[in-house]
């Protein structure tokens, strides 16, 4: 399937096209290719940034169309001649009315420099946006990336994050600071996530409503790219038969979250905290992650592991263990308790894996999933708490979705460490479990060390 050709719409220096570009040349815009830049001012700098990485560029003015009409008519005979399925506004300055936008419905984003809904709308726009914040007295600013739409800034938001306001900040320097540590961020992430989305859906279109459920995918296809897929578990077999796989992950964004590593002791494993000191609310973060019982494995993203171990002590099945549970008290994120376990059996295994997610935005109620899988060779699903970043976070959706087991466990737990965000990413921890001989092997990977 070809990538999502994406145009980027430019009026001036363009930096946040580059770092668009940069994403693309490293590899982390995977579904989606810039092959035009579209500019509104002939002499803005970004066109040069453009024909730098060799992307095409051409400049639409309005000042050289008689109506709104006849101007976006010019854009969209450019769009149309290369093939565009998908445009990013990356400081582009000419108004595009709902006639337009209309017709690219969720296929145009933009990136705003404030949290919407704050300091957004008619009138925000590049060092306007700074000074109201400024001037309001906020401790805290950032970025937003989201739809666009008839409304200014109105679209549905897709990514946001935080930036601090410190003493002494004058426009020019907050501006730069949000731009570094949110927008040449979000922007990227955001347009990868949205060019998945549109090249799925027309891989959907192409096979005729007819969903390649067979579809095995690698750690880069499901997790690079994505800056905050949460806590995640992988449970699977190698292609030759030979053993099970067992993966389990954390990822952090707040202090309380990062300040954990990952221990083994007597055959569990444990989240601990890096720096006791710095522990501000242990409940949720400290926990046995992953435990034996009998000729089960059991492994959590929380302190529902113990939860399932009590419950298999009591004669009671892996399902009925977690009834008593729900999802994590953490409002407004609700974070979901993902759960696996192996069931070894005559030098095989199959393996159960769970979901409980809140099923309204107040958390008044649990949606309880529950998935149970054969072991197939090479085989593996993997199940995670977060679909990406934003405020709040987006839950998990649908099936665990299928990935590729090599025979190699160093191979696979370099893949999946590498494919998690540098930033967020905090621990790793993978087991492989010989069928025959009942060896294990550990790996584990602590970012705080």
């Amino acid at each position: 399937m070809l990538k999502t050709k994406i145009a980027v719409f430019v009026s001036g220096g363009g930096t946040n096209l580059q770092a668009l570009l940069d994403a693309q040349a490293e590899g982390k815009l995977q579904d989606g290719q810039i092959v035009l830049v579209l500019s509104s001012n002939p002499g803005a700098y970004a066109l040069q940034r453009a024909e730098k990485a060799g992307v095409s560029s051409v400049t639409v003015s309005r000042k050289d169309s008689a109506s709104q009409a006849e101007f976006e008519a010019a854009i969209s005979r450019e769009l149309e001649k290369a093939g565009i399925e998908m445009i990013v506004l990356a400081g582009f300055m000419s108004i595009l009315s709902a006639d337009f936008t209309a017709r690219w419905e969720k296929r145009i984003i933009n990136v705003h420099p404030s949290l919407i809904p704050s300091f957004c709308g008619k009138g925000y726009y590049g060092l306007r946006v700074h000074e109201a914040a400024l001037r309001y007295g906020v401790k805290v600013t950032g970025a937003t990336v989201h739809y666009v739409n008839e409304v200014p800034d109105g679209g549905q938001i897709i990514l946001q994050k935080a930036v601090d306001i410190l003493p002494g900040d004058t426009p020019e320097v907050l501006q730069r600071r949000v731009m570094e540590q949110a927008e040449w961020q979000l922007l990227p992430q955001a347009a990868q996530l949205v060019a998945k989305r549109i090249r799925d859906e027309k891989s959907k279109t192409e096979r005729k409503g007819q969903m390649d459920i067979y579809k095995i995918n690698t750690p880069e296809e499901l997790i690079q790219g994505n800056s905050y897929v949460g806590r995640g578990i992988v449970i699977g077999k190698t292609p030759d038969a030979s053993k099970a796989v067992i993966a389990y992950f954390i990822m952090g964004r707040s202090e309380n979250s990062r300040n954990r590593v990952f221990a083994e002791e007597d055959g569990v494993l444990y989240t601990r905290p890096f720096d006791e000191s710095k522990v501000a609310d242990p409940s949720l973060i400290i926990y046995a992650a992953m435990r034996s019982f009998d000729n089960k494995l059991i492994v959590t993203n929380g302190d529902q592991t113990d939860t399932i171990y009590n419950g298999l002590a009591a004669g009671k099945s892996f399902g009925q263990a977690l009834e008593s549970r729900q999802f994590e008290p953490d409002a407004p994120n609700l974070t979901p308790r993902i759960s696996g376990i192996l069931n070894f059996d005559n030098n095989d295994f199959t393996y159960q894996m769970s979901i409980l997610k809140s099923a309204d935005p107040e958390g008044t109620a649990c949606n309880r999933y529950l998935f149970s899988y054969p072991a197939l060779p090479g085989l593996g699903h993997f199940i995670h708490t977060y679909v990406c970043d934003g405020s709040p976070i987006p839950t998990f959706q649908g099936e665990p979705e299928r990935m590729a087991i090599p025979d190699d466990a160093e191979e696979f737990t370099r893949r999946l460490w590498n494919s998690l965000d540098e930033n967020n990413r905090i621990s790793l921890y993978v087991r492989t479990v010989d069928l025959k001989t009942g060896a294990v092997e550990n790996r584990l990977i602590n970012k705080n060390h």
